[in-house]
């Protein structure tokens, strides 16, 4: 039997940033033989607006309209088709990369996860797309992904370039085997890439660091055990994992970023919730956390 061909939802708005995401999902061997869906909601004037046609006064207004959307829907279209070019021409396939373009509906972030519903592996998207507000870490709709999209693995591009090196936090959670399972079908198949398994352990201000340090020796094979194994079950060498625990942090995703940061692992991988998981929540506290501390960093949240 066949095996099903992996489909990555990439989100594009129409923007430089976006354009560079593509160019990322074009460059990661992790998406090579892919099915890639180029997808932008486009936001067109509602056809109530049209009405406006009957009135006098109003008609020229409304040409001018028109032609302003027929402008804007000439330009994404290009945009599209340049960014499928671009995807060509880093080696993907041309039946393997398919554009959408779809009328807003609910709203872009929602809209996003609607046709994200429809059987994709993941989601890939950029950190702020047109914003003009350059201090702003993650955009609106990157946000809403963080909080609403709950049932596949979010990528969120970020501008170090790629190195084939990805740090992924673990913690013995189900989210976290989750995705040292999405990094092992996506990454196990190909060649050079290194994984380094980090797991951090709180403390606090009265922390005893002795006798933590010993408590984390008894219980460090049990944490790394299964990832490894799952590792080599796909492919990557004994090689090419390394493991790294450290005691005492006050912030467990600040102890992550640091590590990815300090052995310049460009890409991190966590699952959006850990042992401290609460039902209510969407976002863990630590995923949410790391995004936000990692502004360049690519990040890939396995739910």
């Amino acid at each position: 039997m066949t095996a099903r061909q992996k489909r990555l939802l990439l989100a594009v708005d129409g923007s430089e940033n976006a354009m560079q995401t593509v160019k990322y999902a074009g460059e990661e061997e992790a998406f090579k033989g892919m099915k890639i869906i180029l997808f932008h909601v486009y936001k067109s004037i509602p056809e109530a607006y049209y009405d406006l046609e009957k009135e006098p006064k109003s008609v020229k207004v409304v040409a001018h309209v028109r032609s302003w959307e027929a402008e804007q829907k000439k330009k994404i279209s290009k945009y599209m088709d340049d960014a499928k070019q671009l995807l060509l021409d880093a080696g993907h396939a041309e039946p393997a990369v398919d554009i959408k373009i779809r009328n807003r509906k609910k709203g872009i972030a929602r809209d996003i996860i609607t046709e994200a519903q429809g059987g994709y592996d993941a989601v890939l998207v950029r950190r702020r797309g047109a914003s003009a507000l350059q201090n702003i870490i993650v955009g609106s709709v990157t946000l809403k992904l963080l909080q609403k999209l709950t049932f596949a693995p979010l990528l969120i591009a970020g501008q170090k370039p790629i190195n084939k090196k990805v740090l992924l936090a673990v913690d013995g959670s189900p989210c976290a085997i989750r995705a040292v399972h999405f990094v092992a079908s996506m990454l196990g198949s190909l060649k050079d890439y290194e994984v380094k398994l980090v797991h951090a352990v709180r403390g606090g201000f009265h922390f005893d660091l002795a006798a933590a340090e010993s408590d984390v020796i008894a219980e460090t094979d049990s944490v790394f055990e299964e990832p490894i194994k799952i590792l080599n079950q796909a492919g990557f060498s004994e090689d090419n994992i390394s493991t790294k625990t450290t005691t005492g942090v006050l912030s467990r995703a600040g102890s992550i970023v640091d590590a990815a940061h300090s052995g310049e692992w460009n890409t991190i991988v966590l699952g959006r919730r850990g042992l401290s998981e609460i039902s209510e929540f969407f976002m863990g506290r630590v995923s949410n956390k790391v995004v936000h501390a990692a502004p360049k960093d690519t990040v890939w949240i396995v739910t």
